[in-house]
């Protein structure tokens, strides 16, 4: 068990995921964090990671009494658990929404002084009307179609409800697609050299072999942007500290990328696809029954989602120091070392 130490008492759901893990290692190194409460679903031994500073509880957002025992007494409280993948239909929302409420709340009455909660671009919505750069004052809408946009909206407006007139700062975080290599660990609550086993060594090996037989990545053309996970844990850390006023932060790294990109990072082949091409992907997905919340990611090829991160830069002094090429190319660059690429 951590020792206790003066400081602050910082109260973490889904400390196992990629911004969990890299924001626990942020905490453990502040002089001004004491002590660290993490609760997560995962069994996890904080020796192993290198947590000094760290409590670790296994446990369910959905639990009422465990998130009233892990918030009572803490400084702070920053909530990282969402149901992605792994966790789809009406248990994922359950997660998500009830879980999310269940944590807002007990932070709440416990009278925490700072509620941290990382959103996502998604909160947004991918619609049509969008401006071309997504800035803090945008109100999340979400996407009907697209069960994790929609989500993430909802979770931002109970949080809204839950907090108003309580006193306590609230701190939003809406990073873009967060990569490195600590996002190649799960997918969901799959383990990714779980999912690597689907591809034989033989394929891998023909891949290699014959060029022609690259892998192939359509582009329409859209650009998009990418945020390293060392970089959302330290704008959290800011949040955490009570640097900058509390609000709604954009989180990107500087620059952005194409599908031509990625697949020149790749050494894959990339086909020009019309955006109509997309567009009826796109909408055959949401008119699939059942279909996977990963599909319907496809109404993310639809339009841009581009963000203005001035607003994190200024309040907050917050610098990301990864760059989007150097961020995907760190996160290939693991995957290869893992030999979930080749």
């Amino acid at each position: 068990m951590a020792a206790a130490a003066a400081g602050l008492t910082v109260a973490v759901t889904g400390p196992t995921g990629d911004v969990g893990r890299a924001f626990v290692r942020s905490l453990e190194r502040s002089r001004e964090v004491g002590r660290i409460r993490a609760f997560g679903r995962r069994d996890v031994d904080p020796a192993a990671e290198g947590w000094k500073k760290t409590d670790y509880t296994r446990g369910d957002v959905l639990d009422r009494d465990a998130v009233t025992a892990l918030v009572e007494g803490a400084d702070v409280v920053v909530h990282l658990a969402f149901a992605i993948m792994g966790a789809p239909g009406e248990s994922g929302r359950e997660v998500n929404l009830t879980g999310s409420r269940n944590v807002f709340g007990a932070a709440v009455r416990a009278g925490v002084r700072r509620l941290v909660y990382t959103s996502s671009v998604a909160a947004y919505g991918f619609h049509d009307d969008n401006p071309p750069l997504l800035r803090e004052e945008q109100p999340p809408r979400g996407t009907d179609a697209h069960a994790y946009s929609k989500a993430k909206a909802a979770v931002e407006r109970a949080l809204s409800e839950a907090t108003v007139g309580s006193g306590t700062e609230v701190y939003v975080f809406r990073p873009c697609i967060v990569a490195g290599p600590d996002a190649l660990m799960f997918i969901g609550n799959i383990p990714y050299v779980q999912l690597g086993d689907k591809m034989p060594a033989a394929i891998w090996k023909l891949l290699d072999a014959v060029p022609v037989l690259k892998p192939v990545i359509p582009d329409n053309g859209i650009s998009f942007q990418l945020v390293h996970h060392d970089d959302v844990a330290a704008a959290l850390r800011a949040a955490t500290l009570g640097r900058g006023k509390p609000g709604v932060y954009n989180l990107a790294a500087h620059g952005t990328l194409t599908m031509r990109d990625l697949a020149d990072d790749l050494g894959w082949y990339t086909i020009p696809v019309p955006e109509l091409a997309v567009d009826l992907a796109a909408e055959a997905a949401t008119r699939l029954p059942f279909v996977p919340e990963d599909a319907q990611w496809l109404n993310a090829l639809r339009v841009p989602m581009l963000m203005d991160v001035a607003k994190a830069e200024r309040e907050l002094r917050w610098k990301p120091r990864y760059g989007v090429r150097e961020t995907l190319r760190a996160t290939i660059a693991e995957a290869r070392a893992s030999q979930l690429l080749r």
